[in-house]
């Protein structure tokens, strides 16, 4: 389990390294298409050795909603993001959607809006705020802000769709149904992907493969795994370690450090997604005496 999650969250971290280095020289939509493809194959070599369990019409309805936005929506949105943003910024920006989760889940799963979940929504909003005032005064456009927000949206719309899914159907059927979803839904940016794949380096095409190959196949699989076993809240959690992560990966590999403000804000929203994952603190039930009988 452990294993799982560690390789969830190294992987992931390194993917907003590797859309970053590539970005140069793939467009946002042809990268997508090109990592799901690749993900979607090397899934399809895992998944042709296990039998397949029928989705029924409700889980199609579910496996759509994770493969659109999750797989699709998301993966065209984060790599346009970090056209705008260094690494860490979108990172940081990306991982509210732990709290959303939490929202969505009040709004969708019948959960209900915990008083801390609200009062870290509005921490979290004041985080973002100094993130999207930090890339102003950085020179960058708040475009980038608003597609990280659309990442953050759509994958934990994912989340929400894909935790029923895995009570039947096994983890890596799911993701593979959900990666090829995403792969037709970013289909017409075949052409552009065909000409970039003309012009493009070795190194960024190398890096094409590696996103489609480890944080797609198997991050998504370990996170499969890891969510078929565990809370969703729970596991939302370790997101925390990916910004982090991200920005060292970043100052390392990419000689890049996210604005002064950016990191506050950045600290202010994980400060905000933690607060909202405070549990009340429930009330011991005061016993009542019992009056002695009497007889008469």
């Amino acid at each position: 389990m452990l294993l799982a999650v560690a390789v969830t969250v190294l992987a992931w971290a390194s993917a907003f390294i590797g859309i970053r280095a590539v970005g140069e020289d793939l467009s946002p939509g042809a990268l997508a298409l090109g990592r799901l493809l690749v993900g979607a194959a090397v899934l399809g070599l895992l998944l042709v050795r296990r039998g397949w369990v029928a989705p029924t019409p409700g889980e199609w309805r579910l496996l759509l909603v994770c493969g659109v936005g999750w797989f699709g929506i998301y993966n065209v949105a984060l790599n346009a993001a970090e056209q705008h943003l260094d690494a860490g910024t979108t990172a940081m920006l990306v991982n509210i959607g732990p709290l959303l989760i939490a929202l969505l889940a009040g709004v969708l799963l019948g959960e209900g809006f915990p008083r801390w979940l609200m009062i870290g929504l509005a921490v979290a909003f004041v985080g973002v705020l100094l993130i999207g005032l930090a890339t102003r005064e950085s020179g960058a456009d708040l475009a980038g802000v608003l597609l990280c927000l659309v990442a953050a949206v759509t994958y934990a719309g994912g989340v929400v769709a894909q935790k029923p899914l895995l009570r039947r159907l096994p983890g890596l059927q799911v993701t593979w149904t959900a990666c090829a979803i995403g792969a037709v839904c970013c289909l017409p940016w075949a052409g552009a992907l065909v000409t970039d794949l003309g012009t493009a380096p070795a190194s960024s095409i190398a890096g094409m493969v590696y996103l489609g190959a480890v944080p797609t196949a198997i991050a998504f699989s370990t996170w499969a795994y890891a969510l078929s076993r565990m809370d969703a809240g729970r596991l939302g959690v370790t997101t925390y370690l990916v910004p982090p992560l991200v920005v060292l990966m970043g100052w390392l590999l990419l000689d890049e450090v996210p604005p002064a403000l950016a990191v506050v804000g950045g600290v202010v929203c994980l400060a905000g997604v933690g607060i909202s994952r405070r549990r009340g603190r429930v009330r011991r039930p005061v016993p009542v005496p019992q009056e002695t009988a009497t007889t008469g």
